[in-house]
């Protein structure tokens, strides 16, 4: 079987999980998003780096490329490649099947939330309005001084 043919029948196997699980049984979705996420850190964690020995860690690769050599894709290389490509198409199936939920009414908070209760309206107990006191009306003139005594001298 060629390479392109096995890729095909990798993505359409994923695909068809994640379209059984977004229509029909959102747990399988879920599942498949979690076990994903497992042997996505598992591929990575198993891979060695691409300069593992003295002269990577002063930057000679070995090659004149920009990324250095590059070898033949490894079978966990190619895992780690289709691993990325499902955890994100997962990741996207999962964020539209919870915005299409919220959207119908189907929230957590919507259905288990209560409101809150409304303040009771308690009437404060008042005295009774204090009678004013009158007074002497003022006039819109200002005093005017007492004139002086004269003085003597």
């Amino acid at each position: 079987m060629p390479g392109w043919m096995k890729w095909v029948f990798a993505l359409l196997v994923g695909f068809a999980i994640i379209v059984v699980g977004f229509r029909w049984a959102p747990w399988l979705l879920t599942g498949f998003f979690v076990m994903n996420c497992l042997v996505l850190i598992i591929v990575v964690l198993l891979q060695s780096g691409k300069a593992a020995d003295l002269a990577g860690a002063f930057g000679g690769a070995g090659s004149q490329t920009a990324f250095g050599p590059r070898g033949a894709a490894t079978v966990l290389s190619q895992a780690t490649t289709w691993c990325a490509v499902m955890f994100m198409v997962c990741a996207l199936a999962l964020v539209v099947r919870v915005d299409r939920s919220v959207e119908s009414g189907g929230s957590i908070l919507q259905r288990f939330s209560k409101p809150a209760p409304a303040p009771t309206k308690s009437v404060p107990v008042t005295p009774a309005p204090a009678t004013p006191q009158p007074t002497a009306p003022q006039s819109s003139t200002p005093p005017q001084p007492a004139p002086a005594a004269p003085s003597k001298k």
